[in-house]
């Protein structure tokens, strides 16, 4: 595979810094999703060169590329969202979207308050908003909720494993890590390491034509990428509960111990 050159006008230096500051401030608030993309900036330097350049390696990447088409956008258009059957990635996207109350235009929003060049009209920036714009639709194709600390933590793990990048590794590690103090076991930890290893097993899904992906009934889609159940995740939900299994996230661990505090003693 080519080795594409680095973004224009950056050191190619990784900002150590930021990154220890950002994720110190993320560990003590779950909920500040900006310092997630603090992290992202300042580590994952060289990251969208080396994705992009396997993108057009692959059958379909160099129309995808060509096309360059803004996902964010057609996203956010609800009669596109409206549009998949039931069964399909698309349906069960649309369910994450009501159920969350999240967005394609909340996480653009959230990014844009760290200055990047995601926004700049440049084939590798243009990448860097398609794997943010497909977050949500990791959620759903691996099964980690989105509204819970594993959830994320494991996602993260497993993005590591998928498009690389010292800033998924950190904030996967980190959580992982503080985990085991938090909750007094490794079944978090376990959970995340299993989206390491699951996300190494499956296929590059940043070489996904989406718009198609949309369409493909979910087990199926599931089925042709790899993307195994989590057997250690789902377990780690049932033994430790919501509230710590979303212990990072303050709002979160609270709206889990009003609703269902029964499940949380089991």
């Amino acid at each position: 595979m080519a080795k594409l050159p680095p973004f224009p006008g950056t050191t190619g230096r990784r900002d150590w810094r930021t990154a220890l500051d950002a994720i110190k401030k993320l560990l003590a608030n779950g909920d500040d999703t900006t310092q997630v993309f603090r992290i992202m900036r300042a580590l994952n330097v060289g990251n969208a060169p080396m994705n992009y350049a396997r993108l057009i390696a692959t059958e379909q990447g160099g129309r995808i590329a060509y096309d360059q088409v803004e996902l964010a956008r057609r996203f956010s258009d609800p009669a596109f969202v409206a549009s998949f059957a039931p069964g399909t990635v698309g349906a069960a996207y649309r369910d994450f979207l009501e159920t969350t109350g999240y967005s394609a235009d909340g996480l653009v929003e959230v990014s844009r308050l760290v200055p990047s060049e995601d926004d700049l009209a440049h084939p590798y920036a243009w990448f860097g908003r398609r794997v943010r714009d497909t977050h949500d639709i990791w959620h759903v194709l691996t099964g980690y909720k989105a509204d819970e600390s594993m959830g994320e933590a494991a996602l993260v793990a497993f993005s590591y494993a998928q498009v690389g990048g010292l800033g998924w590794a950190l904030i996967g590690s980190a959580a992982a890590l503080k985990s085991i103090r938090v909750t007094g076991s490794r079944l978090f930890a376990n959970a995340v390491w299993e989206g390491y290893r699951h996300g190494r097993k499956a296929k590059w899904i940043s070489g996904e034509d989406y718009l198609t992906l949309l369409h493909e009934p979910l087990d199926a889609a599931r089925a042709r990428l790899g993307i195994a159940t989590p057997v250690a995740y789902l377990h780690a939900q049932r033994a430790l509960g919501p509230e710590l299994a979303s212990y990072l996230s303050t709002q979160r661990a609270a709206t889990a111990a009003a609703i269902a505090p029964e499940r949380i003693a089991a």
